[in-house]
């Protein structure tokens, strides 16, 4: 089946990168003066069996998507260009929560397309890692289990592995969670807190991803999975990480690139607003929100956290 990637960021770069191992592969830009080396991308040069257009029709006609776009910038797309994606497989790779909507991609996706058959990638990856060929596993969650298992072997290839679930819900709550667990990870290291504190937040972090799944009607073991715990284990612990990087920008009291895309400063608004609305306690998200927004200073929002009432486990 022909693919084709719509968004030439890093990450859509790099799935194009991979993905050419097993044949051609179209990668639709909006500005593609740059020819065949991505600046969002630096050091690799794309194989020649990519094809880089901004002809999106053209690009659209490909049997199989791939939507690599920012979460917040999903829902605008998708009102601009639906009837041009709708009947196709539609594989989103964002990680987060829409804002306006308060819903993650697969339901974006399915509400604009309904004729589209509507799947999620997502798991613990970096696009450097994933360009330089370097092993990577990921999820591929799709609710229909057949169009599942031809879309692993189609976007599979002997360096990424994908693994596969009916849980598309799981997996795309794990994808866009974890980065907000990740900026408070950030935020402990950039405050001097230590490592156990940052260990602290990974754990109660998870379980906040998984109470918060659970209420929306996810799996609780597919939070176990790559795209739950795998993911967040990768972005709470490594530098590579934008968010992990943000947040210990905050912690230190540092200046941030705003041109740099965080997914999970927008996602902890969505997640404060969306745990408020069903009544489901998420304080470390709750307080990612905050302090993005300059709502409460890094002190006040670790006092606030170890003076809440104690609990059992």
């Amino acid at each position: 089946m022909s693919i084709a990637i719509l968004g030439a960021g890093a990450f859509g770069t790099a799935l194009a990168v991979a993905l050419s191992a097993n044949g051609p592969v179209t990668l639709w830009a909006r500005d593609t003066s740059w020819g065949r080396d991505n600046p969002r991308l630096p050091g690799v040069t794309l194989p020649d069996a990519i094809r880089v257009t901004d002809d999106l029709p053209m690009a659209a006609q490909s049997g199989t998507l791939l939507l690599a776009l920012p979460a917040q910038a999903l829902g605008g797309f998708l009102s601009d260009h639906a009837a041009l994606l709708d009947g196709k497989h539609l594989v989103s790779t964002a990680k987060g929560i829409d804002l306006r909507k308060l819903t993650g991609p697969s339901t974006l996706l399915t509400e604009a397309c309904p004729a589209a058959t509507v799947a999620v990638l997502t798991g613990p990856s970096f696009a450097a890692d994933i360009a330089r060929g370097l092993p990577t596993a990921l999820t591929l969650a799709c609710a229909d289990a057949a169009a599942g298992k031809a879309l692993q072997h189609d976007l599979s290839t002997p360096v990424l592995r994908l693994y596969r679930t009916t849980d598309v819900t799981g997996a795309a709550l794990g994808g866009a969670l974890k980065n907000v667990i990740a900026i408070a990870a950030g935020v402990v290291i950039g405050a001097g807190l230590g490592d156990s504190a940052r260990a602290a937040i990974i754990t109660r972090g998870f379980a906040e991803m998984t109470r918060l799944s659970a209420r929306l009607g996810a799996r609780p073991e597919t939070l176990t999975g790559l795209s739950g715990l795998g993911d967040l284990t990768l972005t709470c612990t490594s530098a590579q990480s934008r968010n992990f990087r943000y947040g210990q920008a905050l912690g230190a009291h540092q200046p941030f690139d705003a041109a740099t895309t965080v997914e999970g400063a927008a996602t902890a608004r969505a997640v404060a607003a969306l745990s408020q609305r069903i009544g489901c306690d998420m304080p470390i998200a709750a307080m990612v929100a905050a302090l993005a927004e300059g709502r409460v200073s890094v002190e006040n929002a670790a006092e606030m956290l170890m003076t809440r009432p104690l609990k059992e486990e």
